[in-house]
C-alpha cells in the first residue's frame, strides 16, 4: 500500500485510462441497480490472474468505494439498521444506489476491494503473491488492471465502506470477513478500445502482461 493510499484512500493517479476506468464503472455498476436488480455481472467481477500464471485463478465480485473526502458510509450503515427485513433492505439499497451514487466518478477511489470469507485460501493466495492481474470484459469494452494487493485493517475507511455496501445485499454475510485492496498501476495496465496514455497496446495478450508483472 502507498503512503497516499493509506492516507486518502486512492492512488491520485490523473492519467487518462484511470479516469476511463472509473466514468466506466460509475455507469455500469448503476446500469446494474437500475436494470439487473443489483446482481453482479461481467463488468465488476473480473478474472484473476497471479504473477507468472498463464492460466486464470478464478474469479472475485469487486466493490467500487467513493474516496474517504465523499464517503457515504454512515447513510449506508444507517440504512442497514432501519430494517431486519432483507427484501425491503435491499429495496432501499437498490433505490439508493440506482439514484445519484455513481453520477460522478470523480468522488470514488481507484482501489477496488473484494470480500472473502474468514480462512479463504483464495484471499491467502493472493496476500501472499501480493500483486494480481484483474481482467474486466462486458459492454464490448476491456480493462486489465495491474495491480497491488493488500489487507485493509479493519479501521481503514476502504473496509468499512466494503463491509456497510455488502451487508446491504447479504445480510448473513458473517463476522470476520476479509477485505482486500486492489490498487492499479495505471502506467502497467491497458484497455480494449485503447485509451491514451496506456503503457502497452491495448493488443498486448494476458501472458506478457503476467510476465511484466513486478
Amino acid at each position: 500500500m502507498t503512503a497516499r493510499v493509506a492516507a486518502l484512500g486512492e492512488s491520485g493517479s490523473s492519467t487518462p485510462l484511470r479516469t476511463a476506468f472509473l466514468k466506466w464503472q460509475c455507469r455500469v455498476r448503476q446500469i446494474a441497480m437500475r436494470d439487473g436488480a443489483g446482481r453482479p455481472d461481467d463488468a465488476v467481477t473480473p478474472t484473476l490472474y497471479l504473477p507468472g500464471r498463464d492460466e486464470a485463478f478464478g474469479r472475485i465480485v469487486t466493490v467500487l468505494n467513493r474516496a474517504p473526502a465523499h464517503s457515504l458510509t454512515p447513510e449506508m450503515t444507517h440504512m442497514a439498521a432501519r430494517t431486519n427485513d432483507p427484501a425491503q433492505r435491499r429495496a432501499a439499497a437498490l433505490e439508493f444506489f440506482s439514484a445519484a451514487y455513481y453520477q460522478s466518478a470523480a468522488r470514488f477511489s481507484d482501489v477496488l476491494t473484494a470480500t472473502f470469507p474468514p480462512g479463504s485460501l483464495m484471499a491467502a493466495r493472493l496476500r501472499k503473491s501480493q500483486r494480481a492481474l484483474l481482467l474486466f470484459s462486458a459492454y464490448s469494452q476491456r480493462f486489465t488492471l495491474s495491480c497491488r494487493v493488500w489487507k485493509l485493517a479493519s479501521r481503514n475507511p476502504l473496509h468499512e465502506a466494503t463491509v456497510a455496501h455488502n451487508v446491504l445485499f447479504n445480510p448473513s454475510l458473517p463476522p470476520g470477513i476479509e477485505v482486500l485492496g486492489f490498487e492499479p498501476d495505471w502506467n502497467m495496465s491497458t484497455s480494449d478500445p485503447e485509451m491514451s496514455g496506456n503503457a502497452f497496446p491495448a493488443s498486448t495478450s494476458i501472458e506478457k502482461l503476467v510476465e511484466d508483472m513486478p
